[in-house]
């Protein structure tokens, strides 16, 4: 299917090929007919592809602090492979969409195929889109009207945060396409509107709807004109829909306001705000957020949990359904907002020259004859009959670009498939490493026989699923950590694994560290000893998805069980049981600031401190080993310290087993033999994690049942 995109390293807008996206509980697959082109945000996208390295910067000056952060903690190079890699994946454009239902996920209810829908969907031939985000267009109106629904929806939840009431007056300052059609909805609500714009189109076009309009561009001065409508009083609520980086812009809106009256930004201006301006009058300022309650949250948006009526009255959905609604009862009228209608094959007619257009709305016509059934594209003519060790990726985020592929193509690995959900991600990842094929049906590598192994990048809640299905599919196995987060998929992979006859190994990278395969050395023989490992990990949003106990399983089975593998590859013995304990009064499931205490077989002792709350300037990994009168300390796995050897360490850019792990398993995949992390370490690993969450439950040690078991 064909879907428009911004490259932000070329600074071009491409129609590119990706594959359908694949049809996801929770989520509604959808055919585009029409969808509106945003010139506001996409164009401020736009333009930001198309600025030099210096402009991107001056536009994002919190990314800059970011990037000069990581450089003290990681170092130049990784920063700067970071900010490329990132600048790399183009953006999708779009998010207006009106199409028709083609297929419902498990779990969608109030949508049925052949229903006339509107989303948030990209500028895509098909789309999926989670039900929370989807509403039905009424009969009666059009395709070209419902495109404009999400756009009416984000001025919608403007005018709600100001709460006009019949009679008051309500200026919109910025007249483009959302303050336009928040200026028709707040006339329609009984308001007196004054408009203020700098275009005498857009102010001639309200002035048709009884909107009092002004060109602000003539001399005239805002303050004084609002000041003069409403007889010295001022307004009782400011709407800003502009786009400028002026401060003046919130001044304005201040001193023409009237005492304790509203402003809200809908807009993007500069917030340079005076405290006079607002002090005298007592004003409240508040910015919307975009469509409505419900918009960035998780739970809300990509799980389908709505928020109960009654307390919650106007979510994103229901506004997208009042807007439907106005819509359908000519409350709303956007017919005359439409500048053009463009074949999709033509969208450069638009974003040739968006910032030198006078369009106001600008809508994307599509065929409709685009199949769902293309959900594999092949990039590359590239044949693999008759090849050893041809690989399928399962999962295209932020690790399998950083880490995986390039470490896999620079091996000479033989890719033939990288899948992804919706597309996009896979296809720039494929193109970028030699990939042959994109996917967004990860089963169409399964059924290849000519893939002997896939590698499993995806979210940590369906690593299990996606483990047992490759098995069962005469695939060998690797797959980034965890295997599992919980004990009882760890149980059915287990079974799954001895009745394959296939490999299975987990990204536990770290055992093949040269810092760590020489510390093995030196130690040789040296039975039961102690380990401390510190994880300076950082702090992450609890709303991130490894902190959801369902999806990521939190950061302690998502993360710290590379520690726990570490241990057991140093001591050379599986862990008994273990005991975890965490920061704070209350024990709680999920933590990512604790302390785990491991029993070994042998007699060794570990213990793991996985830390969020320490100085991003410090060391993120640290080791310490003692036995025997001797110590080792790895730093950061940049360099490490023998203290009672004879040798005393070694120092080299940081490594921390990535690359020889990748050589290791693709030698295998060519030559044959053992996986390159015995089964029952693995198993015993991703137990042992697990138990201790359950020990932190229970305030008491967990035992860990050896494998098999």
């Amino acid at each position: 299917m064909l879907q428009i995109i911004q490259d932000l390293q070329s600074g071009d807008t491409i129609l590119a090929e990706v594959p359908a996206p694949a049809l996801h509980p929770g989520q509604v697959l959808i055919r585009t007919h029409r969808s509106l082109v945003s010139l506001g945000t996409e164009r401020m996208l736009v333009e930001f592809g198309k600025a030099n390295w210096i402009e991107k910067a001056r536009q994002q000056p919190e990314k800059v602090r970011q990037v000069l952060d990581k450089v003290k903690t990681d170092g130049l190079k990784p920063t700067m492979d970071a900010v490329f890699r990132k600048l790399g994946e183009p953006l999708p454009l779009g998010y207006c969409n009106a199409g028709e239902v083609i297929g419902v996920g498990v779990g969608v209810t109030e949508f049925k195929v052949g229903d006339r829908v509107v989303s948030n969907g990209h500028h895509a031939e098909i789309v999926s889109v989670p039900k929370n985000l989807v509403a039905r267009i009424p009969d009666g109106v059009s395709y070209e009207q419902a495109a404009f629904t999400v756009i009416g929806a984000i001025a919608l939840q403007g005018i709600r945060l100001i709460q006009p009431s019949f009679g008051e007056t309500v200026v919109v300052t910025g007249l483009g396409l959302i303050g336009l059609m928040a200026a028709q909805l707040l006339h329609a609500n009984g308001c007196q509107v004054i408009g203020l714009d700098f275009d005498e189109s857009k102010v001639n076009l309200a002035r048709s709807w009884g909107i009092h309009a002004f060109n602000v561009s003539e001399g005239n001065d805002p303050v004084a004109l609002v000041m003069q409508q409403t007889g010295g009083i001022g307004a009782d609520a400011v709407l800003i829909t502009a786009s400028a980086k002026t401060n003046d812009i919130i001044s304005q809106a201040a001193r023409m306001s009237r005492k304790r009256g509203r402003i809200v930004l809908v807009g993007v201006i500069g917030l340079d705000i005076q405290r006079s301006d607002f002090f005298e009058k007592e004003l409240t300022f508040q910015v919307s957020c975009s469509y409505g309650p419900g918009r960035y949250d998780e739970y809300y948006e990509q799980k389908g949990h709505d928020y109960p009526i009654g307390y919650v009255r106007w979510t994103e959905k229901r506004n997208f359904e009042a807007i439907l609604q106005a819509l359908a009862t000519n409350r709303l009228q956007v017919e005359s907002l439409i500048t053009e209608i463009v074949e999709l094959a033509d969208y450069q007619s638009i974003y040739g020259n968006m910032s030198g257009r006078g369009a106001i709305a600008s809508i994307l016509k599509y065929d409709g004859k685009v199949s769902t059934d293309q959900t594999t594209v092949r990039l590359l003519d590239q044949g693999f009959a008759g090849q050893k060790g041809v690989i399928g990726i399962i999962g295209a985020g932020n690790f399998t670009g950083a880490i995986i592929l390039p470490m896999l193509g620079a091996l000479g690995a033989k890719m033939k498939y990288i899948a992804s959900a919706k597309g996009l991600s896979g296809t720039t990842l494929a193109k970028k490493y030699k990939v042959a094929c994109s996917t967004t049906r990860y089963q169409d590598m399964l059924e290849d026989p000519e893939v002997d192994a896939v590698m499993i990048t995806t979210r940590h809640h369906a690593h299990a699923a996606q483990v047992m299905e490759a098995l069962k599919a005469g695939k060998h196995v690797f797959v980034e950590k965890p295997l599992a987060i919980t004990q009882e998929d760890i149980n059915s992979i287990a079974e799954a694994y001895r009745q394959s006859g296939k490999t299975l190994t987990v990204g536990f990278n770290r055992r093949f560290s040269p810092f760590i395969v020489d510390a093995k050395k030196h130690l040789g023989q040296a039975g039961p000893i102690n380990i401390i490992a510190t994880m300076n990990a950082g702090a992450i949003p609890a709303q991130h998805w490894t902190q959801d106990m369902h999806t990521g399983g939190g950061r302690i089975i998502g993360e710290a069980c590379h520690y726990i593998d570490l241990m057991i590859a140093l001591t050379g013995s599986l862990v008994e049981s273990v005991v975890m304990n965490a920061l704070g009064p209350h024990a709680q499931e999920n933590t990512d600031n604790a302390s785990i205490l491991l029993r070994f077989q042998n007699g060794s002792q570990g213990v793991i401190n996985y830390f969020s709350n320490g100085a991003r300037s410090y060391s993120k990994e640290r080791i310490e080993i003692f036995s025997q009168n001797r110590t080792m300390i790895i730093d950061n796995f940049r360099k490490s310290e023998y203290f009672g050897f004879r040798s005393s360490g070694m120092k080299k850019t940081q490594d921390k087993g990535h690359r020889e792990q990748f050589r290791l398993f693709l030698q295998r995949l060519q030559e044959g033999g053992e996986a390159i992390i015995p089964f029952a370490e693995i198993i015993n690993t991703s137990r042992a994690a697990i138990a201790a969450v359950e020990s932190l439950k229970t305030g008491a040690w967990v035992n860990v049942d050896p494998y098999p078991g």
